[in-house]
């Protein structure tokens, strides 16, 4: 496997949104199996191209390199392969490899369910703020870049269906903001048994009431649609569609930080010192 293969396949990672980590040998010592730069490229799901070594020191590697895309983290790790008579021995080759393995993450992903005027809205200011952004409308002529430009993937056809044809993972935020609830209740079954940490809905507390009655006859437990945030967005008072991506985004960013905006706020207020005279 070249590197030219390898870098390749990390480009195309990037581009579909799937997270990978690369694993190079950074410095060997004594007799090793492969040599200083040797790469492996690892999967979420644990395929690799390429090879650091073979036997139990790739199997180490790879679990490593899984934990490292979960963390986000990247690990230096050295192997000794001395033999089985030495404890935490991988080899017996006799010497010892030091093992870089970086993680390499797409940014994280905001997927937007209808591509009306607050989906266009919402992909914009997405893409601005620097998320991978993915779109899916029924309305072909609406998922499409003539309408919406700002997009990374577009998934024209039935909603339901076109969630089956992109990963929705911890770092994805779905954001459903379609033109009536039959939409919603066809796509939440499916979000919410993804790792999403954001499921946004959007329109009135009487459409999401009526959404969740039909949901719960699908047998959605409530516990589970307590994840949903609906209406969706924080209160700004907006109205334009704009107005309404910026509340969105603002939620996505609150749960994100790990903050409290009101909480925040009433910080700043006590730091805040009257002004000199």
């Amino acid at each position: 496997m070249s590197d030219e293969q390898i870098y390749h396949n990390i480009i195309q990672a990037k581009r579909e949104g799937r997270p990978v980590a690369l694993a190079t040998i950074i410095r060997a010592r004594g007799a090793v199996p492969r040599h200083t730069t040797s790469k492996m490229l690892v999967f979420a799901d644990g395929r690799t191209l390429g090879s650091v070594g073979g036997g139990e020191l790739e199997s180490q590697s790879i679990e490593i390199s899984k934990d490292a895309m979960r963390e986000g983290q990247a690990r230096l790790e050295t192997f000794s392969l001395a033999g089985p008579e030495k404890e935490g021995s991988v080899g017996i080759c006799g010497g010892q490899i030091e093992v870089f393995i970086e993680p390499m993450l797409p940014p994280p992903t905001v997927l937007v369910l209808g591509c009306g005027h607050v989906g266009k809205a919402l992909a914009h200011l997405a893409k601005w703020l620097g998320f991978r952004v993915v779109v899916t409308d029924d309305r072909e002529e609406l998922c499409a870049p003539e309408h919406i430009p700002d997009a990374d993937l577009y998934l024209p056809g039935e909603i339901a269906a076109a969630l089956s044809h992109t990963p929705i993972d911890s770092q994805t935020y779905a954001v459903s903001v379609t033109r009536g609830y039959p939409y919603d209740v066809a796509a939440l079954p499916i979000l919410l048994e993804t790792e999403a940490p954001y499921i946004g809905v959007i329109g009135s507390r009487r459409r999401w009431a009526t959404t969740v009655q039909e949901l719960e006859a699908l047998g959605i437990q409530e516990s589970a649609l307590e994840r949903v945030h609906a209406p969706i967005g924080l209160y700004l008072g907006a109205e334009t569609p704009e107005e309404i991506a910026v509340s969105i985004m603002a939620e996505i960013f609150v749960l994100r930080n790990d903050t409290d905006p009101v909480r925040h706020r009433r910080d700043l207020e006590s730091k805040t010192t009257p002004a000199a005279s």
